[in-house]
C-alpha cells in the first residue's frame, strides 16, 4: 500500500530559537494564536516536553551551539511542512556580565558561540529552503546594547554589535531574493535574562580579584534585583514587533522595543561620543 501523499502546509511556518522561558516562549504562543505554525525550540529535552505539553505540538530540541542539532531540527521542520519555512526568529542568547579586563577568553568565546555563531549557523541552515521557495524572513533578536556600549556588559555588547553588522551585511547580500533580514532591538523586557546573567557572572568573574570590586556590588545587586528596571515592558511588546517583522510586506530593517532603545538611538545620533559617554556613566552610577 502506498503512503498517503503529504499535503502542502497552508499556514505560514516560523522557527523560533530559545523558547524555554521568557521572550521566546511568549512569542511562540503569540505567533501560534495569530495563525502561524510554530516550531518552538529549546536546548534541554525537558523544556521541549514542557512546550509540547502546553500546546506547542511542533516543539523541537535545538542547541544553537551544536551544528548537528540545528540541522536535525531544520530537517524535521522541513519534513513536516513539505519544505516550507517562512520565517526564523533567532532569539536564543544570554548576557555575560563583567568588565572587559576581567573576561577570560573562554567566557567571551562562549558569548559569541551562542549569540553570534549560533544565529549564523541557523541562518545558513534555513536559507537553502527559503531560496528554493523564493521568500522568507530572518529576524534577529538584537538589543539597545547592539549600538550603545554600557559598562560591565562588554561581552554582550560585543556580541550584539557583531550580530548587527552580520545582519546589515546579510540584508544587502539577500537583495532581490525575496528574503528579508530584520533586527529587533530590545531594551529592558521581562524575562529570565538577569538570572542567567548571575549564573554566568559567578562562573567566570572573581570580584575579589578585580580592580572593579566595588562596582561589581552594584552589578550583583542589579542581577539579583526582585523588581524590573524602569521602563521595562512585557514580552508581548517583542511579540508585536515580531509580527510586524514577519507579516509586513516591506519590513523595516530595525524595530525598536522600549523607551530606552528609542532614547539612546536619538542620543547616539545627536550627541558627540564623549558627551554620550558622560550620560551613560551617570546613568550607571
Amino acid at each position: 500500500m502506498s503512503e498517503t501523499p503529504q499535503r502542502a502546509e497552508t499556514r505560514p511556518v516560523i522557527l523560533i530559537t530559545g523558547c524555554s522561558t521568557g521572550i521566546g516562549r511568549h512569542c511562540a504562543f503569540a505567533m501560534q494564536r495569530h495563525g502561524w505554525r510554530v516550531f518552538a525550540t529549546a536546548r534541554q529535552p525537558q523544556d521541549v516536553e514542557a512546550l509540547q505539553h502546553d500546546g506547542l505540538d511542533d516543539a523541537l530540541r535545538l542547541d544553537v551551539d551544536d551544528d548537528a542539532s540545528i540541522q536535525r531540527a531544520v530537517d524535521t521542520l522541513l519534513g513536516r511542512t513539505n519544505g516550507r519555512i517562512d520565517a526564523v526568529f533567532n532569539n536564543a542568547g544570554f548576557g555575560q556580565p563583567g568588565a572587559v579586563e576581567d573576561l577570560p577568553r573562554e567566557a567571551l568565546r562562549a558569548q559569541f558561540e551562542t549569540n553570534v555563531l549560533g544565529a549564523q549557523a541557523v541562518i545558513r541552515t534555513v536559507l537553502p529552503a527559503m531560496r528554493a521557495q523564493g521568500h522568507g524572513r530572518i529576524v534577529q533578536h538584537s538589543s539597545v546594547l547592539g549600538f550603545i556600549g554600557l559598562p560591565w556588559r562588554g561581552a554582550y555588547n560585543a556580541s550584539k554589535y557583531a550580530l548587527e553588522g552580520l545582519t546589515d551585511t546579510l540584508r544587502q547580500e539577500l537583495g532581490g531574493s525575496g528574503i528579508e533580514a530584520v533586527l529587533i532591538q530590545t531594551g529592558p523586557v521581562t524575562s529570565h535574562f538577569r538570572a542567567t546573567g548571575r549564573e554566568k557572572f559567578e562562573r567566570w568573574i572573581d570580584p575579589s580579584a578585580s580592580v572593579h570590586q566595588q562596582s561589581y556590588q552594584a552589578v550583583i545587586k542589579r542581577l539579583e534585583g526582585a523588581g524590573d528596571p524602569p521602563f521595562t515592558l512585557g514580552a508581548e511588546a517583542v511579540a508585536r514587533k515580531l509580527r510586524l517583522a514577519v507579516e509586513s510586506v516591506h519590513p523595516k530593517p530595525r524595530y525598536h522595543v522600549t523607551l530606552p532603545t528609542h532614547v539612546f538611538k536619538a542620543l547616539r545620533r545627536l550627541l558627540p561620543t564623549r558627551a554620550l559617554d558622560t550620560i551613560i556613566r551617570r546613568v550607571n552610577g
